[in-house]
């Protein structure tokens, strides 16, 4: 279910969702941290009150100090290094009255200094005594306003009696800390002791942390917001571009895209939009040239297929041996017409596909040359005595990227091609040089009729219909696949007549390594 659900989000939502479930997470972990930090703070501060507590109930019990305001009062003279960094200590009788308090009394600052030497007792004014005696409910300053007594009887009738008790509370704006224990002699209880500490460090601690928080929340959201924006701007957007882009070219239409933008750009979108606007070329050239290719082939097909016809109906009706013989030989010329254009269209199909799979690799295609050279020599020189001859510039090796058999193929179409258009008995010279722009020349020379067309552009055209005689045994695709496989090799081909003597001439000139 909620995989379904993130799939049918955008990558957008999906980054948006995947940070609001982090974003809660760690705001839960955030809220309990906050929870559980003032506890820990106050248990670290009322632990140090009990051990004060603890130290100071020891020195009662050791000098024997009884739980009434004389004794109280001198206690607290003769041990103040005990009380130095607290704010306030009280001292409560068994029946829950009041016997010292440090707030009441009138002393010298340097009393509660760090000093722990003893100071001369001083008496205390009837006055002063009756501050003491008068001044028994505490406020605590909440709401409530429930006195430290209150606290002390539910303290007394609580189960946690002869444990130290810890509260904390708020008066005005200031964040106290009071621990109570009830002080133990011989086994009887004889009073209760409450220290009171400011401790508004903790309060502050507590609302550095939850600040930091909040701001650290806020300035990641605003990271997420701008991060959001950004992905969505110059990485979303323009794959949602080429999205359209393809739904636009599989349907066809023609409506304009902004592809030529993303092309501008130079990080890997621009490349891939450069890649995927080649590929769609590419495969448009393709389509054009498959559609245009089965057109011609079919009106190519045509014209031998009525020949056909035309030849059976009239060998049918006839009846003269010579009429007849000349009518067979239109059909054994017209079927192998046909037959040559199916096969080679067939090779062709083969040829486009393994194209796609082969690696171009530096190859030295004199060695190349000279094995097609020799092999058309020894079918050519004993048919029809054509000799072919194999030259260079007497430069060093010959160095192109290429692909070795696709070489080949290109050598055995063009000394085909010469072939055709020769007599017997005739020469037919292949010659390899290094010209300007290292780029390397192959020349195929032939002693044939030569070009009668003004533009020899036209012979690399499919099923060209200037052919010689024997064309039936041909079928106009030659040229066409040598101009396709040297454009391959990033190379060009040229066909123009020979300036020494009849003859045609055909180039191919391809960048050197």
């Amino acid at each position: 279910m909620f995989s379904n659900f993130l799939k049918n989000l955008s990558i957008l939502k999906k980054f948006l969702f995947i940070n609001l479930i982090f974003f809660t997470i760690i705001g839960l972990f955030t809220f309990v941290y906050l929870k559980n930090i003032q506890p820990n703070l106050i248990k670290k501060k009322s632990s140090n009150h009990i051990k004060i507590i603890n130290n100071t109930i020891d020195n009662l019990n050791r000098l024997d100090v009884k739980f009434i305001e004389e004794d109280i009062r001198k206690f607290l003279f003769s041990t103040r290094f005990l009380f130095q960094n607290l704010d306030r200590v009280i001292f409560f009788d068994n029946e829950l009255n009041l016997v010292g308090d440090t707030d009441t009394l009138d002393l010298d600052p340097r009393s509660f200094s760090t000093r722990l030497d003893l100071v001369e007792l001083e008496i205390l004014d009837e006055k002063k005594t009756k501050e003491i005696t008068e001044t028994k409910n505490i406020d605590i300053g909440n709401d409530n306003s429930v006195s430290l007594k209150d606290i002390l009887y539910n303290y007394v009738s609580s189960k946690n009696y002869g444990i130290p008790y810890t509260f904390t509370e708020n008066e005005f704006n200031n964040f106290k800390l009071t621990t109570i224990k009830n002080v133990m002699n011989k086994d009887k209880n004889i009073g209760y002791l409450a220290i009171s500490e400011n401790a508004n460090d903790i309060k502050t601690a507590i609302d550095e942390r939850r600040t930091f928080i909040i701001r650290t929340a806020i300035a990641v959201g605003i990271v997420i917001i701008i991060f959001s924006f950004v992905l969505n701007r110059y990485f979303l957007k323009p794959i949602k571009n080429l999205v359209s882009y393809t739904k636009t070219i599989k349907e066809k239409n023609l409506k304009g895209t902004n592809i030529e933008t993303l092309k501008l750009r130079n990080d890997e979108l621009g490349l891939l939009s450069n890649s995927l606007d080649d590929m769609t070329l590419e495969l448009q050239k393709r389509i054009s040239h498959a559609e245009n290719f089965s057109t011609d082939l079919v009106h190519e097909i045509r014209n031998p297929l009525a020949s056909l016809k035309s030849a059976s109906e009239i060998l049918q009706d006839t009846n003269d041996i010579n009429q007849r013989v000349k009518l067979i030989n239109i059909l054994s010329h017209d079927v192998q017409r046909i037959e040559r254009l199916i096969t080679d269209y067939s090779q062709m199909l083969k040829d486009e596909v393994a194209l796609s799979k082969e690696k171009t690799k530096k190859i030295d295609i004199e060695p190349i040359i000279k094995s097609v050279v020799d092999d058309f020599n020894n079918i050519y020189k004993v048919k029809k005595g054509i000799n072919i001859t194999y030259k260079n510039d007497g430069k060093s090796k010959y160095f192109i990227n290429g692909i070795e058999n696709r070489i080949e193929q290109i050598i055995a179409n063009l000394l085909d091609n010469a072939i055709s258009f020769s007599n017997d008995n005739m020469n037919i010279d292949v010659k390899v040089s290094k010209i300007e722009n290292k780029k390397i020349a192959i020349d195929v020379l032939d002693e044939g009729l030569g070009f009668k067309e003004k533009d020899t552009n036209k012979i690399f055209r499919r099923f060209y219909s200037n052919r010689p005689d024997k064309f039936g045994q041909h079928s106009g695709l030659g040229l066409n696949i040598v101009k396709n496989l040297v454009e391959l090799h990033n190379g060009t081909i040229l066909a123009s007549n020979r300036i020494d003597k009849k003859g045609a001439r055909m180039e191919v000139i391809l960048p050197m390594v």
